[in-house]
C-alpha cells in the first residue's frame, strides 16, 4: 500500500475507500475532509498556525524545508523501494506470482507475456483481474476441458490469457469507459477468437467428437389454466373444460381467424385428437364443432398479444435479460474442448399441426414433449444434463458417431427430432464444405456422366432408359429425386422418380419449339413446380414410349426409385446423389452468371444488382418460388416515394450548381470557384443516392416472387461468393448478414480472389 499510517488510520475512520492507483493525489485532499471537532485535527492546525508565524525566520524556513524534504524523501524511497522489490519479485520466480492468480491454477503460458514492468501497476490491480477472470469462467464451467491433453486448445488459451492479463488495464477508470473497453474488446476479439477448425487435421474413423457436454434441452413452459371470466359455450351454454380439455380449446382458439380453421380436414382431425383429451362426461356432451364457441377464449389471446407488445421497455428488458440467461446456461455446449452454439434448444411446445398445402394430418395434436421421451447423447467423461426434478430421461446415450445432442420422436408423423449445433459450429461447417467439394470433384466428371446417360436412352431395357431419362432431367432441371412414401401420410408432392403421367404434356411443338415438355406438379413444401421445356428427341421419344397405355394416376418412371438410382449415382462417382447434381448445377450457374453480369466499371450498388440477378438465376434454376410478401405494395409505395423525393432533390443540386457556375464567371475569384466544386459534389452525391435508390427498386420488383436464400445458404459454395467479392472489392457484409458470415467463416477465410468453383 502507498500513502503514510496516519492518513490510513483517518480513511478508516471516515469509512472512504480509495484505489491505491489514486492515493498519491488524494493523501493532500483528505486533510480538506477531516472533522474540525476531532483533538488530532485541532492540534494539527495549531501547530501548522505556529509554524507559519515563524516562517520570517529565513534558517527557520531552510530547516523547516530541509525536514520535509527528508520526511518525504524517506517516505517515497520507501514507496519506490515496495514498487521494485515487487517487480523484482515478478521478474525472480518465472512469473510464480501470476501462476497463482490463474483461478487457482499454475499458468503454463507465463514465458510468452510480453515482459513490460508497467502491465501490474498494483497488487490491488491483480486481484481485480484475477476476480474479472473468474467472473469469465463462472459464466461457463469448463471443468473438463482442464483435464483434457489438447495442444490446439492450450494454444488458444494461451492467446485469450495474454489478451485478458493486457486488456483490462484501460477498464480502471469508470464504469462507463469499461463498458466501451469491454465493447471494444469484444469486436477485436471476435475474429482472434474464432476457432479455425478448418486448419487442423479432421478425424478418420468416423467419430463426430471426442468430448461432448451441454446441459440438456429447455421444455415447453406448463399450461397456465385461462381465467375464470374467460368462458367456453357449448351450444349457447357456459361450460366447464377440465385442464386438457381446456388446453387444446386454447390451441383452437388462437388460430380463430386463421383460414385453417376453416378447413374440414383440419376441424376434424383436430375434434377427433380433442375427444381424446376429454372427461368421459365432457365427451358425451361435447359431440359437435360446430356447436362450440371459442370467440372468448380468442379475445382474451388477442389481448394478451396486444398487452405484449404494449409492454414497457423495462418489462421487455426483463424478457431479454431471463431468454440471455436461458441462453448462456443451455444454448452452448463443450464439443471437444471448445464451446459451440447449438441452435434449437427449447423443444417444440404443444399446439395443431399445420402442415404444407393440403396435408391429410393437419388439425391433429401435437403432443408435449416430456423427459421421458428424451434421448440424451454426451460423452461418458462428461458431467450428464440432469433431468427436471421428479423425472428421469428415456436414455443417455454415449454415441460419438452422430451430431445430435438430443433426439425425440414426435407424435405426428412418428419422425425422430433432433436438438443439433448452430450452423456455425464445425461439424456443420464440415458437412459444408465437404458437400461442396463433393459438387466440385463432380464437375470433373460431368461430361463423361452426360455421354453415358445419352447412351444408355438407346438401351433395350426399359429400366435402364427409364433412370437415363430421369437423370437427365436431375441434371438439366436439378430436380429432386423425390423419396418414397406411404399413400395419405403426407401432401401431395412428387419428385423426379415419383413423377405420374398426369404431371406431364408432350407437345410435339409449341411456342415455335420443337418437343416441348410441358411439367405441372407439387414439389417440396407444396410448392407448384411449372415449366415448359424443349428436350432432345430421343428424350421426347422415350416420354412417349413411357405413357403408352397408362392411366394419368400410373407412374411414368414405373421401374425405378430413389434407391436404384442413388445406387447407380454411386457407381458413377463416390458419394454422388441427385442433390449433388443439384448443388453442383446450382454452383456453376452462379459462378458463369456472376463471370458475364459483373462490370467492373460499375459502382457498388450495380454490382450487387449483378450478383442479385446471377443468384436469382439459380433460385429459378432450383425452383425456389414464394408467395409475394404482403407489404410488398406498400413497400414499393415508400421506395417510390424516396425516389421521387430524390430528383427533385438531385433538380433542385443541379440548378444551385448552374447559379454558382454563372456567379463565378462574373467573379472569377478562388471562392466562388471553391463554391462551383462543392456544388458538383453535391450533384455527385445525391446523382450515386438516386442511382442506388433505383437499383433497390428494380431488385425488389424482380425478387418479388423469387426466394433468393435457401439457394444462397444451401447450393451456392460460399468461395464463389467470397472470392467475388474480394476481386471486385465489394464489402462482404453486403452479400453476408452476421448470421451467414458465422456459418461460412471458414470459406471467408479460405477463398482468395482467384477462387473458381
Amino acid at each position: 500500500m502507498s500513502g503514510d499510517h496516519s492518513h490510513n488510520d483517518s480513511q478508516i475512520e471516515s469509512g472512504s475507500r480509495y484505489n491505491d492507483s489514486h492515493k498519491h493525489k488524494d493523501k493532500y485532499k483528505d486533510k480538506e475532509h477531516k472533522h474540525k471537532d476531532h483533538k488530532k485535527d485541532k492540534e494539527r492546525e495549531k501547530s501548522k498556525y505556529s509554524n507559519s508565524e515563524h516562517r520570517d525566520s529565513s534558517d527557520k524556513k531552510h530547516r523547516d524545508k530541509e525536514r520535509l524534504k527528508l520526511k518525504d524523501g524517506s517516505s517515497s524511497d520507501k514507496q519506490k523501494d515496495k514498487h521494485k522489490e515487487k517487480k523484482k519479485e515478478e521478474r525472480s520466480f518465472d512469473g510464480k506470482p501470476k501462476k497463482e492468480r490463474e483461478n487457482g491454477f499454475a499458468s503454463p503460458f507465463i514465458k510468452s507475456e510480453p515482459e513490460n514492468d508497467d502491465f501490474y501497476h498494483s497488487p490491488k490491480h491483480e486481484k481485480s483481474l484475477k476476480r474479472e477472470r473468474d467472473d469469465d469462467d463462472a459464466e461457463f464451467k469448463p471443468k473438463k476441458i482442464k483435464t483434457e491433453d489438447d495442444r490446439s486448445e492450450k494454444k488458444s488459451k494461451k492467446r485469450k490469457q495474454v489478451e485478458e492479463d493486457i486488456k483490462p488495464k484501460k477498464k480502471t477508470k469508470d464504469k462507463k469507459g469499461e463498458a466501451a473497453t469491454d465493447g471494444k474488446k469484444k469486436a477485436k476479439k471476435e475474429p482472434e477468437d474464432k476457432w479455425k477448425w478448418w486448419e487442423e487435421e479432421r478425424y478418420t474413423d468416423g467419430s463426430k467428437w471426442r468430448f461432448l457436454e451441454h446441459k440438456g434441452p429447455v421444455f415447453a413452459p406448463p399450461y397456465e389454466p385461462i381465467p375464470s371470466n374467460v368462458k367456453f359455450y357449448y351450444d349457447g351454454k357456459h361450460m366447464k373444460l377440465s385442464p386438457e380439455a381446456e388446453e387444446v380449446a386454447t390451441f383452437f382458439a388462437k388460430m380463430l381467424d386463421h383460414e385453417y380453421t376453416t378447413k374440414d380436414i383440419f376441424r376434424k382431425n383436430f375434434f377427433k385428437d380433442w375427444r381424446k383429451e376429454m372427461t368421459s362426461e365432457e365427451k358425451s356432451k361435447i359431440t359437435d364443432l360446430n356447436k362450440c364457441d371459442f370467440s372468448e377464449m380468442s379475445e382474451y389471446f388477442k389481448a394478451q398479444s396486444e398487452a405484449r407488445k404494449a409492454m414497457t421497455k423495462e418489462e421487455k428488458q426483463k424478457i431479454k435479460e431471463e431468454n440471455e440467461r436461458i441462453l448462456q446456461e443451455y444454448g452452448f455446449c463443450v464439443m471437444d474442448n471448445h464451446k459451440e452454439r447449438i441452435a434449437n434448444f427449447r423443444i417444440e411446445p404443444p399446439g395443431l399441426f399445420r402442415g404444407r398445402g393440403d396435408h391429410p394430418k393437419m388439425g391433429m395434436l401435437k403432443r408435449r414433449i416430456r423427459p421421458e421421451d428424451i434421448i440424451i447423447n454426451c460423452s461418458k467423461d462428461s458431467k450428464h444434463p440432469k433431468p427436471p426434478p421428479g423425472t428421469k430421461w428415456k436414455e443417455v446415450r454415449h454415441d460419438n458417431k452422430v451430431t445430435w445432442l438430443v433426439s425425440w420422436t414426435e407424435n405426428i408423423q412418428g419422425s425422430i427430432k433432433y436438438i443439433m449445433l448452430n450452423p456455425s459450429s464445425r461439424i456443420k461447417g464440415e458437412k459444408d464444405w465437404q458437400k461442396y467439394e463433393t459438387a466440385r470433384r463432380l464437375k470433373k466428371c460431368v461430361e463423361r456422366i452426360r455421354a453415358q446417360y445419352r447412351e444408355d436412352w438407346k438401351s433395350k431395357e426399359m429400366r435402364i432408359r427409364q433412370r437415363a431419362v430421369a437423370l437427365y432431367f436431375i441434371d438439366k432441371l436439378a430436380l429432386r429425386a423425390g423419396n418414397e412414401k406411404e399413400e395419405g401420410e403426407t401432401a401431395d408432392t412428387v419428385g423426379c422418380c415419383s413423377l405420374r403421367v398426369e404431371h406431364l404434356t408432350l407437345n410435339q411443338e409449341l411456342d415455335g419449339q420443337e418437343y416441348v415438355v410441358e411439367f405441372d406438379f407439387l414439389g417440396k413444401d407444396s410448392i407448384r413446380y411449372y415449366n415448359k421445356v424443349p428436350v432432345e428427341k430421343r428424350v421426347f421419344k422415350n416420354l412417349q414410349l413411357f405413357m403408352e397405355d397408362k392411366e394419368p394416376e400410373d407412374d411414368l418412371f414405373d421401374r425405378l426409385n430413389t434407391s436404384i438410382l442413388n445406387k447407380h449415382l454411386q457407381e458413377l462417382m463416390d458419394g454422388l446423389t441427385a442433390k449433388v447434381f443439384r448443388t453442383y448445377n446450382a454452383s456453376i450457374t452462379l459462378q458463369q452468371q456472376l463471370n458475364e453480369l459483373t462490370n467492373s466499371d460499375e459502382n457498388v450498388p450495380a454490382k450487387i444488382l449483378s450478383y442479385n440477378r446471377a443468384n436469382r438465376a439459380v433460385a429459378i434454376l432450383c425452383n425456389h418460388q414464394r408467395a409475394p410478401p404482403k407489404t410488398f405494395e406498400k413497400s414499393m409505395q415508400n421506395l417510390q416515394t424516396k425516389i421521387d423525393a430524390k430528383k427533385e432533390q438531385l433538380a433542385d443540386a443541379k440548378r444551385e450548381l448552374k447559379s454558382a457556375k454563372a456567379d463565378a464567371k462574373v467573379r472569377r475569384d478562388e471562392k466562388s470557384k471553391k463554391a462551383v466544386e462543392t456544388k458538383k459534389k453535391a450533384v455527385q452525391r445525391v446523382e450515386e443516392q438516386l442511382m442506388k435508390l433505383e437499383v433497390q427498386a428494380t431488385d425488389r420488383e424482380e425478387n418479388k416472387q423469387i426466394a433468393l436464400g435457401t439457394s444462397k445458404l444451401n447450393y451456392l459454395d460460399p468461395r464463389i461468393s467470397v472470392a467475388w467479392c474480394k476481386k471486385f472489392d465489394i464489402p462482404i457484409e453486403k452479400i453476408y448478414n452476421k448470421t451467414q458470415r458465422e456459418k461460412f467463416a471458414w470459406a471467408i477465410d479460405m477463398a482468395d480472389k482467384d477462387f473458381e468453383f
